[in-house]
């Protein structure tokens, strides 16, 4: 037998949600992430729970309980049980009716079976109880330890389900998989790919940063790119800097960052992908061409230690270990000249001409001028 333990499934808000049910007859299980990831030693985020009563039951049940219920996917069988300011999402037992690549038309079903039927992978078709006994309807527990990620059944019917998959899948081997992928799986991702145009950029690029912020996803996105994945979703992009960044990264002590990994990927990730205007604007910065100094200065260190580290990734060098030093004391400079300084005898263009210059020359000496200095350079 085997069980899952954690804080998560003790907690009192989340047994009592589950008694809500099961004092009435129902069924009620933890499933999908916070399963496996418990089951990998990994830390577990959300809970998921999913059940075989209907969603007015759930509401009428969770109600008389005295608990604060939102009906936030009720169409498709998810309302949101709140316990103490946490909330937990109930979904009742799911089938497909039909599928279109982008979405499904579901039906409540009344079995476990029947649910795990529609998820992807194997891994995530792993259900708990409240007292931690795992119940796996589909043989995924094999697939698990092993690592190895695999579609339920049949790869190219999932991925013709929800054409995200293909990048789901990529994502989960680098989060979970061990080496090599599954070989068909793989193949029914590379017959797939035209597919991936027909979704939203907003759905590919969540994913995309989710599969980037993976401790190493070098590998996984080399197979992508092997794949004919990663010219699909991101049209230019070269797989081969990011190993050398990942490199770089652990030895200069840098933190994981998607959007430094994508910016090392190259290609135009603005244009390919549905970007924050914050992390439009940090790529837009950290492959800027200006000096070191002066991007920091003007940007911020950490948009010259990540334009720093993706060069040297991109022409497979090392990163200069001084790099971050003078990076943020680039950033902390303050231009030591105001505009009154150089008034009244300029004004208008003139003035704005000479602020550029004298900011320039200051920047070129290494922040090293003083005011005193800059003035006479501008008045000599």
């Amino acid at each position: 037998m085997t069980r899952v333990t954690g804080a998560w499934l003790t907690d009192p808000a989340a047994q009592q949600v589950c008694r809500v049910l099961t004092d009435a007859g129902h069924q009620a299980w933890f499933v999908g992430g916070c399963v496996r990831n418990a089951l990998l030693g990994a830390p577990v985020a959300d809970l998921d729970l999913t059940t075989d009563a209907r969603p007015d039951v759930v509401i009428q049940l969770a109600t008389a309980a005295g608990l604060k219920v939102i009906p936030t996917g009720i169409d498709h069988g998810t309302v949101t049980v709140i316990v103490k300011n946490t909330p937990f999402e109930v979904t009742t037992f799911r089938r497909d009716v039909a599928t279109d690549g982008r979405r499904a038309v579901v039906a409540f079903a009344n079995t476990m079976v029947e649910d795990a039927g529609r998820r992807d992978f194997t891994m995530n078709a792993l259900y708990a109880g409240p007292d931690g006994v795992v119940v796996d309807p589909l043989g995924g527990l094999p697939d698990l330890f092993a690592r190895r990620v695999r579609f339920i059944e049949d790869a190219d019917q999932r991925i013709r389900e929800d054409y995200l998959r293909i990048l789901r899948f990529f994502r989960f081997h680098a989060w979970y998989g061990a080496d090599g992928l599954d070989a068909n799986a793989l193949a029914a991702c590379a017959a797939n790919i035209d597919g991936l145009a027909s979704l939203s950029r907003e759905r590919v690029t969540a994913e995309l940063f989710k599969l980037l912020a993976a401790p190493d996803p070098a590998p996984t996105v080399a197979s992508m790119a092997a794949a004919g994945v990663l010219a699909q979703i991101l049209p230019g992009a070269d797989a081969a800097p990011l190993a050398v960044l990942i490199h770089i990264e652990g030895a200069a002590g840098l933190p994981p960052s998607a959007n430094r990994r994508l910016g090392a990927l190259g290609g135009d990730p603005a244009g390919a992908l549905k970007l924050s205007k914050r992390d439009a604007l940090a790529l837009e910065h950290m492959r800027s061409d200006l000096p070191l100094p002066e991007l920091a200065y003007r940007h911020g260190a950490e948009a010259a230690i990540n334009q720093a580290a993706i060069t040297a990734a991109v022409l497979g060098h090392e990163i200069d270990t001084s790099i971050k030093k003078s990076a943020q004391f680039a950033a902390s400079q303050t231009f030591p000249m105001q505009a009154a300084d150089l008034m009244p005898d300029l004004q208008g263009p003139a003035l704005g001409r000479a602020m550029k210059e004298a900011e320039a020359a200051w920047i070129a000496s290494g922040f090293t001028l003083t005011k005193t200095e800059l003035l006479l350079r501008l008045r000599g």
